[in-house]
């Protein structure tokens, strides 16, 4: 049998599942947005507690990975996401997320060669071509902004 354009096109349109972008645009805002709402809500208390604006953000961020990896250890994590998409990619906790999913894959292997060898195989490539990149960056700064 061979498999046109078109016909492939109609496999996959009848394969994939139905999506309601409109429910799923608006879930991912809501939950995105209240994830940040609370990161200004313990940087507001923070502050409110007499830190200043750079030690209250480091403790605001410390404080949301910490409740994200402890939300991937038990699963509520991936629930929420299956509800909400895209709107738990937001950068800090769905970093975190994509650390502790794999770190929690790997343990059964040990901690040397399973959680150590595998917590960064999602966000390992973030890692390397972000530093690549800032570091090209910067040194193509240095010698063009003198």
């Amino acid at each position: 049998m061979k498999i046109t354009p078109e016909l492939y096109s109609d496999m996959t349109r009848q394969a994939s599942p139905k999506s309601n972008s409109k429910a799923n645009i608006t879930a991912a805002f809501l939950v995105g947005g209240t994830v940040c709402a609370i990161g200004q809500i313990l940087l507001s208390l923070l502050e409110a507690c007499g830190l200043d604006r750079t030690a209250a953000g480091t403790w605001t961020s410390i404080i949301l990975v910490g409740i994200s990896s402890i939300c991937t250890g038990f699963g509520w994590y991936q629930r929420l996401a299956k509800l909400a998409g895209a709107g738990t990619l937001v950068p800090i906790t769905g970093f975190s997320n994509a650390i502790s999913s794999c770190a929690i894959e790997a343990r059964s292997e040990g901690p040397i060669l399973g959680v150590g060898a595998k917590i960064f195989t999602i966000a390992g490539p973030v890692l390397l071509y972000g530093c690549t990149a800032a570091s090209i960056y910067g040194v193509i700064y240095y010698f063009t902004a003198r």
